[in-house]
């Protein structure tokens, strides 16, 4: 499909909804402004993060993400039906900000900090997290978590909360959570496969094959970072959230180090049922196996920021 199939309506519309949010632009900037100065001076959440982006949704790929989703539209016989007065509650990627992080178990105090700002700052909440994967068992880990579960046919990974930074604003912005391994896929994908798929069939499988390669070295990067945190061979202590009393400069696993978070332990079944894969997998090594292993270093953690 093409420009071409579009009327010449179709297309003047195009071109006014981009105007349109050219003219606002401003606005989304000041969005995600919040977010970056929120994720720089938070005590709690800095120790978690690994790196961040942002972004305001370029012109011209509004442009070509309008045009696709008319003729796509169009194919199926609807109407896209944006007008300037709802792009801005129809399209929700127009602001982004993402937050990298290096391990699966993160993502629970990532999610409560959040949600805690949220909370505190009085921003709405209008879609998420949601947890975007086609991995089985990740599936499973965010579902017991309560998140949302949205399968992913093209191997991506994220997950994704949708905020609005007060009830009576249309503006939104998607805030994208995600590991640094996943990142990694996603960067290639993007770059390759967006807007538009590879026309290449080797290319696409090889993306495939990179999907399950960075899973697995995500559960690697798991499987370390509990070796780490317990550092006596026995696993039995990374079942709860790690201790937060530690200090969170020198602790590997990432946690923050104020009592008040301290997880309660809850029931060893409710505890299993958070235990990502990467866990299991290290349990079945047994006690023996692990404390023959060396002590473990404590991380150094990176301070990349994009």
């Amino acid at each position: 499909m093409s420009e071409a199939e579009l009327t010449k309506a179709e297309l003047n519309l195009v071109d006014e909804l981009v105007r349109h949010y050219v003219d606002n632009r401003s606005h989304f900037e000041r969005i995600i402004a919040s977010l970056e100065s929120f994720a720089e001076s938070s005590s709690e959440l800095k120790p978690l993060v690994h790196s961040y982006k942002r972004r305001t949704k370029d012109p011209k790929h509004l442009q070509e993400k309008l045009v696709r989703k008319m003729l796509e539209a169009k194919a199926k016989g609807k109407i896209l039906g944006l007008t300037k007065d709802n792009i801005f509650v129809k399209i929700n990627d127009l602001a982004g900000f993402r937050i990298i992080h290096l391990h699966t178990r993160q993502i629970e105090r990532i999610d409560k900090v959040l949600q805690e700002f949220f909370t505190d700052e009085r921003w709405k909440l209008k879609e998420g997290p949601t947890a975007k994967t086609w991995d089985d068992e990740a599936r499973k880990y965010f579902s017991d978590l309560g998140f949302k579960i949205d399968k992913s046919d093209n191997m991506y990974t994220s997950v994704h909360y949708v905020v609005q930074p007060n009830k009576r604003s249309q503006l939104t912005c998607e805030i994208q959570v995600r590991t640094l391994m996943e990142e990694v896929w996603g960067e290639v994908d993007h770059t390759i496969n967006y807007p538009a798929k590879s026309k290449v069939l080797t290319c696409r499988e090889q993306i495939k094959v990179l999907a399950r390669m960075t899973s697995s070295c995500s559960r690697l990067v798991d499987s370390i970072f509990l070796s780490s945190a317990n550092g006596n061979g026995d696993p039995t202590p990374a079942e709860g959230v790690v201790n937060h009393l530690s200090d969170p400069r020198t602790d590997p696993t990432g946690s923050v180090g104020t009592a008040q978070h301290q997880s309660d332990g809850g029931s060893t079944a409710e505890k299993s049922l958070r235990t990502p894969p990467a866990e299991v997998a290290v349990k079945r090594l047994g006690k023996r196996a692990a404390r023959s292993a060396p002590a473990a270093e404590p991380a150094v953690r990176s301070r990349e920021r994009s």
